[in-house]
């Protein structure tokens, strides 16, 4: 039985050691072997293996996606079940694609993720700025976003200042006294994270590193000129509603909203007292935000909870209408609140991108346009060749752009790798010094 065939039976074999890693090297080099992506949502897991090619684009070899289990609101609620969904949906990927993966890139929706932007001061006494300098000011923002029970996963810097001289995106090589910073820190709670990293490591997975996946949809759907004059990014997923803005080619901010598409179902489910998997259909092929004249003399069949099956009774689809479009309604209010509250209606243009699954409801631009007060746009994935047209929809954006980060984009400065700790031998800091100051 060979690696593949044993993932997918589950077996209990031995997991490999991650692949040795050397240093990054000025310019990043883009990834060229294998390596997958994992989305674990509300609703459907999803995993995708690539590889760039020569003339570095994306290509995708394999792709598989399953309903989600174990997961509620982007946090893993019950090991086994998160397990075996995931398990198969990697051995899936993993054998369209030929190959066998050791890690996995994987978002960050779960553990109440938070956003916040540090201002840092570096004295550098008149000299040029160092690559250690850089990574100091990285360690400076995580120290002062340190909070207990939460770990920072991204300390990204927007741009840089050199002493009068600010929008600086590398200081390196520039001579000052003092360096400043604008630091965007996202972190998350502690304990959803090592849940998630224990789910992982059941299967053979190591995580390779972890992205916000609101800002992975913005990299996957966002145009160049979106993300440089200001848009903001809004994946409607199952389980939660994810927020970032993008301006001037940073990520200023994100959001994760406990609302999303399977609430909708749940209300349908709930206020019509049919099974959830009959809500769902209701909402698919009959669901809409705004209401027409119509509405009101075509009736739906309504299987009711515990009735038999011949047991049916008819309700107009207005009243399905009437129960999807308040909470759709609510979830782009809390967007304008978080929007407001995080001030950055300025940065946040004229521009919003409507992505994930709940996205795709009729009629949700519309309602979005209007409560937002800006132009709103459908995204999808853009780039990725190879991918499948059942894969290629709005609900597949997050997986995209875990694909498309993991393969070199979407990084500050990716070229140093200031999150990493430094290590402490001898030889390490002798180098350092040497760079420092020759």
């Amino acid at each position: 039985m060979n690696d593949l065939s044993a993932r997918f039976l589950g077996s209990g074999r031995q997991p490999t050691p991650p692949a040795e890693t050397e240093p990054p090297s000025r310019p990043r080099p883009l990834r060229a072997g294998p390596f997958g992506v994992l989305d674990i949502g509300s609703t459907k897991v999803v995993c995708i293996i690539g590889r760039m090619e020569s003339d570095g684009a994306l290509r995708v070899l394999g792709a598989a996606h399953r309903q989600s289990r174990g997961v509620r609101n982007g946090g893993i609620v019950d090991l086994d079940a998160a397990e075996q969904v995931i398990c198969k949906c990697v051995a899936e990927a993993e054998i369209m694609a030929d190959t066998h993966l050791r890690d996995v890139t994987v978002n960050l929706s779960c553990g109440a993720p938070e956003s916040r932007l540090f201002n840092v001061q570096w004295p550098i006494g008149g000299r040029a700025v160092s690559a250690s300098d850089i990574r100091r000011i990285a360690a400076e923002g995580r120290a002062r976003a340190a909070s207990e029970g939460r770990e920072i996963i991204h300390a990204l810097p927007l741009a840089f200042a050199a002493d009068e001289t600010s929008g600086i995106s590398d200081p390196r090589g520039m001579h000052c006294e003092t360096l400043g910073a604008r630091l965007h820190v996202i972190d998350a709670t502690a304990t959803a994270l090592r849940n998630l990293t224990v789910c992982l490591a059941r299967v053979d997975l190591a995580v390779a590193e972890l992205v916000s996946a609101p800002l992975a949809a913005g990299i996957a759907t966002l145009v160049a000129d979106e993300r440089e004059l200001g848009a903001t990014l809004i994946d409607m997923g199952g389980g939660t509603t994810g927020l970032a803005v993008f301006a001037e080619n940073q990520v200023l901010h994100t959001a994760i909203l406990p609302v999303g598409g399977m609430h909708v179902t749940n209300d349908i489910a709930r206020l019509l007292s049919t099974p959830i998997s009959h809500a769902e259909r209701l909402k698919t092929l009959y669901g809409n935000v705004e209401a027409s004249p119509d509405d009101e003399r075509e009736y739906l069949p309504v299987p009711l909870i515990g009735e038999d099956e011949r047991h049916i009774v008819k309700v107009p689809r207005s009243m399905v209408i009437s129960i999807i479009s308040p909470r759709l309604e609510e979830t782009f209010e809390l967007v304008k609140e978080r929007l407001d509250g995080a001030g950055l209606a300025r940065d946040a243009g004229h521009r919003v991108v409507l992505t994930g699954g709940a996205c795709q409801l009729p009629g949700a631009r519309e309602m979005a346009a209007r409560i937002l007060g800006r132009q709103v746009r459908l995204g999808r994935p853009l780039g990725l060749r190879g991918l499948p047209d059942l894969m290629s929809g709005p609900g597949i954006a997050t997986a995209a752009g875990l694909l498309v980060f993991a393969g070199g984009a979407g990084h500050s400065l990716p070229d140093l790798d200031f999150d990493a700790d430094r290590p402490a031998g001898l030889f390490r800091r002798l180098l350092d010094y040497l760079r420092e100051r020759v």
